[in-house]
C-alpha cells in the first residue's frame, strides 16, 4: 500500500524519484507551446520562478528580524570570521531583493511563510540605519571598496525598481539617513571593472530623489565604463572575458539607461544601448542548440543571470535586427536548465556550484547568499507584457536558419580575441577566451584556475576539475621540477586566420618550456596542432573533455584507424575520442573521483609522452552521440611537417587544406 502511495505521489509530481523525498524542483505548469514551443515559458512562468527560488528563501524567514542567512556551503566560502557575518547578511538581504523586486511589482501584497514580503524588506532596510540592530552598517569613513558598495549597489537597482513599495513610505528622517549611509559608500573609491556600476547606480538613485550627489565623479565612473567597451558586445572586466563581465555590463548599463540615463544623460544612454545591439549577432552563439549555457569564467554560481541581456534586448528602439523568439528561447531554456535539475536546490537554496554543490567552481568572495545574484535575470520582468520579447514565438534562431550540419562554424570577436565556435552536428557551443594569470600572483585563486585555463569551453562538456594525479581535462599538463601535473594558464593570442586560432603558452614555472597551440575546430570535434620546446626531458600529457558517470559507468574502447590506436570512452550520452595523429606515446582513460560538477565519478582521455627538444604533437579530440564510424575517426587525409618544424601543411578528407606556421 505504501509503494502505491509513493507511485501515486510520482506520478502527480508530489515527490521526486527518491522515495519519500518531498520535490522541490521547479515545474513549469500549464505550458504555452503556441507561444513556446521548445520551452512552454511564458511571463507568467517567470513570475512563477520567481516566487519558487524566494519560496525557498522565505523558508528560513519566522519573523520580520531574522536575516537571509543560510547553511554555509565549502569550506573556502566566507564569512570565515564572526565579523564578516553582518555582510554576509546584507548578501542575503540585497540579492533575494533582486528576486523579490521584479516579483513585488507583479504582486505587491505578496506572502511567503507566513511573512509579508513587501513589510519585511522595508522592515530590514530600515534595520541597516539602526545602530541599535545587529544589521547596522556604519558609514564607510575613509575606507575603501568593499562588498558593503556591492550590495548597495544592488540595493540602488532595487529601490530604483520599487521606490512606491521601498522608498516612498520612509519618513524623510529614515530617507535621509539611508541616503547618508548608501552615499558614503557609492561616493567614494571603487575597483576598475563592472564594479563602477555600483556607486553609478547609489548616487543616480539619490539624484533621483533631490540628493546633491557627486555627479563628477559619477560622469567619470561612466566614461570609464563605456570606454571598457571592445566591440561585439563585449567590456573588458579588468582583465577578463567571460559571462559575468559580458552579462553584467550588458544588463547594468541598459538597466541605467532606462531608469536614469535617458532622463538625465542621454548621451551615455545612447552608448550603453547601442553596444547592447551589437551583442544581439554574437552573445546567442555562446549558448547551444537546447538553449543552455556554458560552465566558463567566474562566479559561475550565478547561473542563469547570464541570461539578461538578452531580454532587455527589449528595450532597443531598433528591434529590427533581433529574433526576439530565439533571445526568450535562450532564455527560458536557460532558466529551466537549473530550476529543473533536482540537484539544483540544497536546503531550499540554491546550491554552490554549477548544478549541485561544486567547490572548484566557487570563488573565495561567496557566502551563501552569494548565490541570488541570479535573480538578476528577474529583471526581465521590468519589460511589460506586450514587449516583443515576451510576444515573439520561441525559435531556435541560427541552428535552424543558418547552421548547417557537417561543418563548424566560428564566429571570432577581435577586440576580445575571443572566439565562438558552432558546432550544428552535435548542437554544442565553444568559446576560448583569455587567461594569463600566474598562481603565484593570484591570491582569489580563480583566474589562474579551471575557471579560465581550458584550451576550450564547450556547453556540452562542463569542465573537470583538475586533480592531484594528473587527472586533467581539455588542457595540457607537464611534470614539473616539483615532480607535479602543472597545466597551462600563461595564454598569448596570436592570431585566427582560415579557422585557425593560434596562441603561445609558457609554463609558470619554468618560462623555457614554450607551446605553440593552433586549434582548428572541425564538425565533431578538435584538431589540435601544437608545438611545444622543453629544453630538458619531462612527461607531457594533453585531456580531452571530460564524461561524467549518468549511472551506467563509463566504458572504454580503442580501434585501429590508419595505423593509430583511438581511444573512445562512453558514458551512455557522448563518446568522445582520441586519435593521435602525430608524435603521442600512448593514451590511457583517466579515472577521477570528486571532480566533476555533474557526478561523484568521471574520467578523461589522455594522450601522454615524454621528450625534449621540439616536438610537432598533432591530436584529433572528437565527440559524437551516437557511435563513430571509421571515416569520422578519420578526418585527416596527409599531414607534412617540415623538417625544421616550422610549418605544418595538413590535408582534410573533405579536401581542406590548413596550413599551420611556426
Amino acid at each position: 500500500m505504501q509503494k502505491l502511495l509513493i507511485l501515486l505521489l510520482l506520478l502527480s509530481g508530489a515527490v521526486s524519484e527518491a522515495a519519500g523525498k518531498t520535490d522541490s524542483t521547479f515545474h513549469v505548469r500549464n505550458p504555452d507551446h503556441s507561444v513556446s514551443p521548445f520551452t512552454g515559458m511564458t511571463r507568467n512562468h517567470w513570475v512563477e520562478a520567481a516566487e519558487y527560488l524566494l519560496d525557498g528563501a522565505f523558508s528560513y524567514i519566522h519573523s520580520p528580524d531574522d536575516p537571509m542567512k543560510f547553511p554555509k556551503q565549502h569550506d573556502k566560502t566566507y564569512p570565515l570570521r564572526e565579523e564578516q557575518v553582518p555582510t554576509e547578511k546584507l548578501e542575503g538581504f540585497c540579492r533575494t531583493l533582486f528576486v523579490a523586486a521584479p516579483l513585488l511589482r507583479e504582486k505587491p501584497d505578496l506572502q511567503l511563510n507566513g511573512i509579508r514580503v513587501a513589510d519585511y524588506y522595508r522592515h530590514n532596510l530600515l534595520n541597516l540605519v539602526d545602530p541599535q540592530s545587529p544589521a547596522y552598517i556604519k558609514h564607510r569613513g575613509n575606507g575603501g571598496p568593499s562588498q558593503i558598495l556591492v550590495e548597495f549597489g544592488a540595493l540602488a537597482i532595487s529601490l530604483s525598481v520599487i521606490p512606491e513599495i521601498l522608498w516612498d513610505p520612509l519618513t524623510r528622517e529614515q530617507q535621509d539617513a539611508l541616503a547618508a549611509t548608501m552615499l558614503s559608500y557609492g561616493d567614494g573609491p571603487t575597483i576598475g571593472s563592472n564594479w563602477r556600476f555600483f556607486n553609478i547606480f547609489v548616487l543616480s538613485f539619490f539624484k533621483d530623489k533631490g540628493y546633491a550627489v557627486n555627479e563628477a565623479l559619477m560622469q567619470k565612473y561612466l566614461d570609464e565604463c563605456l570606454a571598457a567597451y571592445r566591440g561585439y558586445g563585449w567590456y573588458n572586466d579588468s582583465p577578463a572575458y567571460d559571462y559575468y563581465s559580458m552579462w553584467a555590463f550588458q544588463m547594468y548599463g541598459p538597466v541605467w539607461s532606462q531608469l536614469y540615463g535617458k532622463k538625465y544623460y542621454p548621451q551615455y544612454a545612447a552608448g550603453f544601448m547601442s553596444n547592447l545591439s551589437d551583442l544581439a549577432g554574437n552573445y546567442p552563439y555562446m549558448f547551444n542548440k537546447e538553449g543552455h549555457m556554458n560552465m566558463w569564467g567566474r562566479s559561475i554560481a550565478y547561473r542563469f543571470a547570464a541570461v539578461v541581456p538578452l531580454a532587455l534586448t527589449g528595450y532597443l528602439e531598433n528591434k529590427s535586427n533581433v529574433n526576439y523568439g530565439w533571445m526568450r528561447r535562450i532564455a527560458s531554456s536557460t532558466l529551466l536548465q537549473f530550476l529543473e535539475n533536482p540537484e539544483f536546490l540544497e536546503d531550499r537554496v540554491p546550491a554552490l556550484g554549477f548544478y549541485g554543490p561544486f567547490e572548484p567552481a566557487v570563488q573565495i568572495y561567496s557566502c551563501r547568499g552569494s548565490v541570488y545574484w541570479m535573480g538578476k535575470a528577474f529583471l526581465a520582468l521590468l519589460l511589460p507584457a506586450d514587449n516583443v520579447f515576451w510576444t515573439a514565438k520561441e525559435n531556435n534562431g541560427a541552428w535552424e536558419q543558418e547552421l548547417e550540419k557537417g561543418k563548424a562554424y566560428n564566429r571570432f570577436q577581435p577586440g576580445s580575441e575571443l572566439l565562438i565556435t558552432s558546432y550544428p552536428n552535435s548542437g554544442a557551443a565553444e568559446v576560448r577566451s583569455w587567461c594569463h594569470e600566474t598562481v603565484a600572483g593570484d591570491w582569489q585563486k580563480f583566474r589562474s584556475g579551471e575557471n579560465y585555463n581550458k584550451l576550450a569551453y564547450n556547453t556540452d562538456f562542463p569542465w573537470m576539475a583538475d586533480g592531484k594525479n594528473g587527472e586533467i581535462s581539455m588542457n595540457y599538463g607537464v611534470i614539473n621540477a616539483g615532480k607535479e601535473w602543472e597545466v597551462l594558464r600563461l595564454y598569448t593570442f596570436r592570431s585566427f586566420e582560415n579557422g585557425v586560432y593560434r596562441r603561445d603558452a609558457g609554463l609558470e614555472t619554468n618560462p623555457d618550456i614554450q607551446f605553440r597551440l593552433a586549434d582548428i575546430p572541425l564538425a565533431d570535434g578538435i584538431l589540435r596542432v601544437d608545438k611545444v620546446i622543453s629544453p630538458a626531458e619531462t612527461g607531457f600529457q594533453l585531456g580531452h573533455y571530460s564524461l561524467p558517470d549518468l549511472g551506467k559507468g563509463i566504458r572504454t574502447s580503442t580501434r585501429k584507424i590508419k595505423g593509430k590506436k583511438v581511444r573512445i570512452i562512453s558514458n551512455g550520452g557522448y563518446r568522445l575520442a582520441v586519435v593521435p595523429v602525430e608524435g603521442w606515446e600512448d593514451s590511457e582513460t583517466v579515472n577521477a573521483t570528486g571532480l566533476h560538477p555533474v557526478s561523484e565519478k568521471s574520467a578523461v582521455i589522455s594522450t601522454r609522452a615524454r621528450f625534449s627538444g621540439e616536438r610537432i604533437l598533432i591530436t584529433l579530440q572528437l565527440w559524437k552521440k551516437g557511435d563513430f564510424t571509421r571515416k569520422e575517426l578519420a578526418p585527416v587525409k596527409s599531414v607534412r611537417i617540415a623538417p625544421d618544424k616550422s610549418r605544418v601543411d595538413i590535408l582534410l578528407t573533405d579536401g581542406t587544406r590548413k596550413t599551420v606556421k611556426f
